[in-house]
């Protein structure tokens, strides 16, 4: 298991994000204006993961903070990191972030065909509250899960 060092996103990240998310996400990515409408949004947060021992960003997540609320929107890793950590370590860094910022529930959606994503979200303590039929473009489902913090 690799480690990872964790910082906030900037706007000139963007294009990093951009190629990470592609190859993360493929056609279901957010694209290069949603992810700089991201950058800028209120009250958003982007993060980057980066190896330990150096190198290029290769993990990223948006999440939102809304009063006792937030919400993940988006946790992607470039698939030559999967599976190492990256995707957990940006994971505790928005429950701590959200923690310290009085928030009392986060939420997410994933896809029903993620399901190394969703145990992820288990093994943090998520459950599933919901499930959200042809969520996704493509047809599938998402199962809305939630974290009491």
């Amino acid at each position: 298991m690799s480690r990872w060092v964790i910082r906030a996103a900037r706007r000139e990240d963007a294009s990093a994000i951009v190629n990470l998310e592609a190859v993360a996400f493929g056609p279901a990515s957010w694209g290069a204006r949603a992810v700089a409408d991201g950058l800028t949004a209120p009250k958003v947060c982007a993060l980057l993961a980066y190896p330990e021992s150096g190198g290029e960003a290769t993990g990223f997540a948006f999440w939102r903070a809304l009063g006792e609320e937030a919400e993940i929107l988006s946790i992607g890793v470039a698939p030559k990191s999967q599976r190492r950590g990256a995707a957990g370590a940006l994971l505790s860094e928005i429950i701590e972030r959200a923690r310290n910022e009085g928030v009392r529930r986060l939420f997410l959606e994933v896809a029903v065909s993620n399901s190394a994503a969703a145990k992820l979200y288990a093994a943090a303590g998520f459950e599933q509250i919901s499930r959200r039929r042809r969520y996704y473009k493509n047809g599938g489902d998402a199962l809305v899960m939630r974290l009491d913090l």
